[in-house]
């Protein structure tokens, strides 16, 4: 998929924020939704994403909605290194497929990394639902604390 196209209502993201598929929710507010990423390249890997606007990337997102994905993006990057702490930290974002992007709903990507780590693009393992439920809890504790 290319960088222009018209906005996928049931691609996984626009699900997740419809409570049509699960997920393993960090943060939500009236804008912005974080949860864990099913196939982590890291540990505590988490996606952000805008609730409210149906965006496929970067380009096609209003700069107040913008803002608000990116105000929690900075606070849970600061959670994860906070509870985590990890070497480094890695916040990416995808425009089109040719630049790795795979779902195409606007997100966020952060990801806690350690000395010596690879930077994969995407990871092929999908984690284990009681390693996800844990880490979950414990950075939930956190943001809420």
């Amino acid at each position: 998929m290319s960088l222009h196209g018209e906005y996928d209502p049931q691609n996984i993201f626009a699900q997740i924020i419809r409570g049509e598929a699960p997920c393993y929710k960090l943060y939500e507010d009236d804008d912005v939704l974080a949860f864990l990423d099913l196939f982590p390249q890291a540990f505590g890997h988490t996606l952000v994403i805008p609730k409210r606007a149906a965006a496929r990337n970067l380009l096609e997102i209003d700069a107040d909605a913008l803002c608000k994905l990116m105000r929690v993006t900075q606070r849970l990057t600061q959670v994860l290194v906070d509870e985590l702490q990890p070497d480094g930290v890695q916040v990416a974002q995808f425009n089109g497929a040719p630049a790795g992007q795979t779902v195409f709903h606007l997100h966020m990507h952060i990801i806690p990394r350690l000395a010596g780590q690879g930077l994969g693009i995407h990871a092929a393992n999908q984690a284990e639902p009681a390693e996800l439920e844990e880490l979950q809890a414990r950075l939930v504790k956190r943001i809420s604390g």
